[in-house]
């Protein structure tokens, strides 16, 4: 590629399957979706047989859970986008890595993808969000400081172009989820889940779990619960007595003050539950019945993606990339963002019919196997460096 150290070529690579040397880049210090998405990619290579570690934050969720799971970590906090300081020390650990791949995860650390240039074979940037992206900058930060971008769904290549960036540079890899570690509970499971958060056996369970911030939509799924859980439900599969439709809502965050005063101001104390910030989702995706994404934004879900492999039928909002993980009235509905009435239907409609739940929750699992299982995402990505490394490497030679 005519860069010391890289005596091989991309093509040569491809046909021998050599090992590629990565390193992804994460400076958060919580743990989101796009976290779960780094940390599984990463997981993914390294079963493949390929060097992966990851650059991230030492006092960040990221760092201990990668390094629980025995993967490689290098100290790199990033305060800012003209963060000079770390742009200096992810140039040294690049040098002392030698990699065929930097890939860039946030924001933060594709600010930072200048002082990459030159140590390392291909620069790769993934974009989770569907807004926008500032104009004046990402022409040059996505079409020339990086070799390759990853967008996680249509809604974000889409947003890449209006920003300036060029439909040939962006390839759509979808986010993808371990269909092992989230698959449907057994009876056992699910009544234990059940019992843990306080949902009887005839309780219709309803869930979220997301971030507490405005743009996850929770004030639209509350104002949805004031119009469905305020009287029995009447199965039209026969009589099946007096049931509640319960809402658990799972994550912490900013507006959880806000969210305890609607619940009260609505009349829902009896109706929905905030369980806070949990370090396994499963262990409230076990108890649902339905799964519920009200976010008024969203790239795509992975909170999503992952109840659709735990089987659940999910009710979320048409906007961003839910409208491409949720295929309406087969796997779930989807519904207008602003409209607690359809929501309220929507959620109504799944808790009268059981058939219909497990229909829906059946083809979910189905879906998110197929179109949105991990090793898919891990391929696609792989095949994404490959490029790159072409790419990149004919540029060099022209040099």
């Amino acid at each position: 590629m005519g860069e010391p150290g890289y005596s091989i070529s991309a093509a040569e690579m491809a046909e021998r399957r050599a090992p590629l040397r990565i390193a992804g880049i994460d400076p958060e210090r919580g743990f989101s979706g796009g976290e779960t998405q780094v940390l599984g990619l990463t997981r993914a290579l390294l079963h493949a047989g390929h060097r992966a570690e990851l650059l991230c934050d030492p006092t960040g969720l990221l760092w201990s859970r990668a390094q629980a799971a025995e993967i490689t970590c290098h100290p790199l906090r990033i305060r800012n986008s003209v963060d000079i300081k770390a742009g200096l020390r992810l140039r040294t650990l690049l040098r002392r890595g030698n990699y065929d791949i930097v890939h860039f995860h946030t924001a933060r650390a594709h600010a930072l993808a200048p002082y990459a240039r030159a140590h390392a074979g291909a620069l790769i940037v993934t974009r989770r969000m569907d807004y926008v992206p500032n104009r004046l900058f990402a022409p040059w930060l996505f079409n020339r400081a990086v070799d390759g971008v990853a967008a996680i769904s249509k809604e974000v290549a889409a947003a890449l172009v209006q920003a300036g960036v060029r439909p040939d540079r962006i390839v759509t890899i979808p986010s993808g989820v371990d269909c092992d570690h989230f698959s449907p509970p057994d009876a056992a499971l699910r009544a234990e889940a059940r019992r843990r958060i306080g949902a009887g056996p005839d309780d219709i369970v309803a869930g979220v779990v997301a971030a507490l911030t405005p743009r996850k939509g929770h004030s639209l799924l509350l104002k949805a619960m004031a119009l469905a859980a305020t009287g029995p439900i009447k199965s039209n599969e026969g009589p099946i007595g007096r049931q509640r439709l319960l809402c658990f809502i799972a994550g912490s965050g900013p507006s959880r003050d806000r969210i305890e005063a609607e619940v009260g101001e609505l009349g829902l104390g009896e109706y929905v539950r905030l369980l806070g910030a949990l370090e396994d989702p499963r262990a409230l995706l076990r108890a649902l019945d339905i799964f519920v994404m009200p976010s008024r934004m969203e790239g795509l879900g992975v909170a999503v993606l992952e109840a659709m492999a735990c089987g659940l039928p999910v009710v979320a909002c048409a906007v961003g990339g839910l409208r491409e993980a949720v295929e309406h009235e087969r796997t779930g509905f989807l519904v207008g963002p602003d409209d607690a009435q359809m929501m309220a239907q929507a959620l109504t409609r799944l808790a009268m019919a059981p058939g219909l739940c497990a229909t829906m929750g059946a083809a979910a699992r189905e879906a998110a196997i197929v179109r949105f299982g991990l090793q898919e995402m891990a391929r696609r990505t792989l095949e994404l460096y490959l490029a790159s490394l072409e790419i990149a490497g004919k540029a060099v030679g022209k040099g």
